[in-house]
């Protein structure tokens, strides 16, 4: 398994009382995917301590691994997820990023990750030398969105109703954490985010969402996809796979594709780190299966409002 191109930062960054191991998710570049910080052993640290290496790393989130419950077994992981705010319920690229950092470590396979959100199992394989990491998410749902809170988005966005696609409603979706998904009609209306932070910071509040997912519809299984997190304190993530496992079931729900599909969504490109997501979903299976690959780096913080 062993990559002699492949590199891993462990460069702790300064002042934190704890080794961070930096990655990038969703990508095979330093240059592309979402960065996010990875502590292998966070045994010692505190909450407190925890939100304050997520503000200084300043990554959408970073996560923080601890034993899992069962002590005889050596591949499950309690993993907690913190943006540079305060603790979120599940992040799908921090956890690709954590599979990836302990697929280096311990060897291809599969992982059990325990999550606030839930049970998340994880596969690690290589492909053409490469790590990408596979998780199945929680039992997700979709629910409708309230028409007036759609309003309040588009108005804190700076869209227009008539610049939305009709063909893809806008809903809640939830695989792991709550998602808005709305649909823009064109590429261009996606490419041009120009938002209201703390609008959108407080209708996100009090609807409990992780990001609003934007999404363009190119084909029929491939999305161009973005993710304001005010939330967090970052304006857009790079590479989002919680919303991503959200979005699959957003699909499947509206029957946008067969029951067995695979779906590629892009995202990144607008904020140059462009990053690449895979999503599969099983007939007769509810849980959406999201994969990347991950890659280490050296520091490269995410950009903060």
């Amino acid at each position: 398994m062993t990559n002699p191109t492949r590199t891993t930062a462990t460069e702790p960054a300064r002042h934190l009382p704890a080794e961070v191991l930096h990655y990038a998710a969703f990508t095979t570049s330093p240059a592309g995917g979402n960065g996010a910080g990875v502590v292998l052993d966070a045994s010692l640290l505190d909450d407190a301590e925890m939100v304050t290496i997520a503000a200084e790393l300043g990554y959408s989130e970073s996560a923080f691994v601890t034993p899992g419950p069962d002590p005889d077994d050596d591949r499950s992981f309690t993993l907690r997820f913190f943006s540079p705010k305060a603790e979120v319920g599940f992040c799908g690229h921090a956890t690709v990023a954590t599979a990836v950092a302990l697929g280096e470590r311990l060897g291809e396979g599969d992982f059990g990750f325990h999550t606030a959100a839930g049970h998340v199992p994880v596969t690690v394989r290589e492909e053409n030398g490469v790590l990408k990491a596979t998780l199945t998410s929680v039992e997700p749902h979709v629910l409708d969105a309230a028409p007036a809170d759609v309003a309040e988005a588009l108005a804190a966005l700076g869209w227009q109703p008539g610049e939305l696609d009709d063909a893809l409603p806008a809903k809640i979706a939830f695989a792991g954490v709550r998602h808005l998904v709305l649909a823009a009609a064109t590429r261009e209306r996606l490419a041009a985010l120009d938002y209201d932070f703390e609008r959108l910071l407080r209708l996100m509040r009090r609807l409990d969402l992780t990001t609003v997912q934007l999404v363009w519809r190119e084909t029929a299984t491939v999305f161009h996809v973005r993710d304001p997190f005010p939330v967090g304190g970052v304006v857009e993530d790079a590479a989002t796979g919680a919303a991503a496992a959200a979005f699959g079931a957003y699909a499947r729900h509206l029957s946008l594709v067969p029951a067995d599909a695979r779906l590629t969504l892009h995202q990144g490109h607008d904020m140059g780190r462009p990053s690449l997501l895979e999503v599969v979903l099983r007939a007769g299976d509810p849980r959406v299966r999201v994969t990347g690959a991950a890659i280490g780096i050296r520091p490269t913080p995410a950009p903060r409002p």
